[in-house]
């Protein structure tokens, strides 16, 4: 009887322990929220590159659109929204000829084509929004449509 009412009390306060734990996280203050850093200045290159992106309210598949402004207060960096996710994006050299927007520290990549744009998450390695098209990006895959560019394996066999 006495090792019953022991235990009883032992999980009692336990209990007791538990719950005194949780309300005072509960009443503990949320840590302050740390200003983000100040973005880099960029380079000449750089600042050329972010002349060239497409801004706006940009249409995706799958009814999906991204808003991608400059930011006003970072000459060349940009914010893009999709849905309820946000990126500040700056741009990047890419040996291809895409121009390239990155979010490093949300792993978020834009890449602007001539004919379309995406959004890459390369944490996940997954695209968030793909085929988006500004109004001078559609002309021109439709233009391409019409007038498909040739094929780089039948140059190289024409020029022997």
């Amino acid at each position: 009887m006495l090792a019953r009412l022991v235990a009883a009390a032992g999980a009692s306060l336990v209990l007791l322990g538990a719950q005194a734990s949780s309300e005072s996280v509960r009443k503990a203050k949320p840590a302050p929220v740390q200003p983000a850093a100040a973005p880099v200045a960029l380079g000449d290159e750089e600042l050329l590159l972010s002349t060239q992106v497409s801004v706006g309210n940009i249409p995706c598949e799958l009814g999906q659109s991204v808003t991608l402004r400059a930011d006003a207060d970072a000459p060349g960096y940009f914010h893009l929204q999709l849905k309820n996710q946000r990126f500040h994006l700056r741009p990047v050299m890419s040996a291809t000829g895409a121009l390239r927007l990155e979010d490093q520290a949300r792993g978020a990549v834009w890449i602007q084509l001539a004919n379309k744009s995406m959004l890459m998450d390369q944490k996940q390695g997954r695209r968030l929004a793909d085929e988006c098209m500004s109004p001078l990006q559609a002309a021109y895959a439709e233009h391409l449509r019409h007038n498909p560019a040739p094929n780089l394996l039948d140059v190289a066999q024409k020029s022997r």
